[in-house]
């Protein structure tokens, strides 16, 4: 997998739990359990925004991408 997700890491660092993290984003919790996970392979920009602007933080902060021979780049739509 391409992305590797620092959502645990910040979700930790805010004290935030999944509960709050999907009330405050609007998020669904699946969405954020494969967030979490890496496990996102397609994702809405739109929805990248809320999760990042529920945890204050950048949308680049959120995962860091790997590009690696013979791996898909990520589906990223608007």
């Amino acid at each position: 997998m391409p992305f590797k997700s620092h959502l645990p890491e910040i979700m930790k660092r805010r004290g935030m739990s999944y509960e709050e993290l999907q009330y405050r984003s609007g998020t669904a919790p699946d969405t954020i359990a494969r967030a979490r996970d890496s496990r996102i392979e397609t994702c809405q920009l739109k929805t990248l925004g809320k999760l990042a602007d529920a945890l204050d933080v950048s949308i680049h902060e959120l995962f860091d991408y790997s590009s690696e021979k013979n791996q898909p780049h990520p589906n990223i739509t608007a």
